[in-house]
């Protein structure tokens, strides 16, 4: 029950330091996240947010994709006790025996194809690997990064973040994702 009224009140602080910013003549208007960065109690509570979606599962290790991913990851490893390993975008190895997986993504939220990786060493087989990251839109990024992991030869838990925009229900049971917002549920 505690568990449930701390969740509720973290996605009402999410949703009330969120807004759309956009000027008249822009075609869009775009997710403006600032206000989860600069209160400091927020930002307390979206590790152990992010966290208690998967505690169960026992993720030994947490994986976050630059840059976002690389703020919040952090924050849920340390809350369970685990390492992290940042996914770089675009990267190469800061030395030639400095072996890397890597892969290109799926087209992104921007219609991109990225180069994801990170060092070979920072993952084994025996790791239970928990993606995190504030927002997941097309589960470009998120896919690409499941192959990282399965090339590793270490297991999926899934991917928890705070945002869920994904409009394939198919790609959300691949990924496993779970939120603790949904796009349509923001102001």
């Amino acid at each position: 029950m505690k568990a449930d009224s701390s969740r509720r009140r973290l996605v009402e602080r999410l949703r009330g330091s969120f807004a759309w910013r956009g000027d008249r003549t822009d075609d869009r208007s775009r997710a403006d996240v600032t206000g989860w960065w600069h209160d400091p109690g927020l930002l307390a509570e979206l590790g152990p947010g992010l966290a208690d979606s998967f505690r169960e599962e026992a993720p030994t290790v947490v994986i976050g994709v630059e840059s976002r991913g690389s703020l919040l990851g952090p924050l849920v490893a340390l809350d369970l006790g685990v390492g992290f390993v940042e996914v770089r975008k675009d990267r190469s190895p800061l030395a030639d025996s400095d072996a890397w997986l890597r892969r290109t993504t799926p087209p992104d939220y921007r219609d991109r194809h990225l180069g994801l990786g990170f060092p070979r060493r920072l993952l084994s087989g025996s790791d239970r690997v928990l993606l995190v990251d504030d927002w997941i839109d097309t589960g470009g990024q998120a896919l690409g990064a499941l192959g990282l992991v399965e090339d590793s030869g270490a297991s999926w838990v899934g991917a928890s973040v705070i945002v869920d925009s994904l409009e394939s229900s198919e790609i959300r049971r691949r990924l496993n994702v779970r939120s603790l917002v949904r796009q349509r549920d923001l102001p």
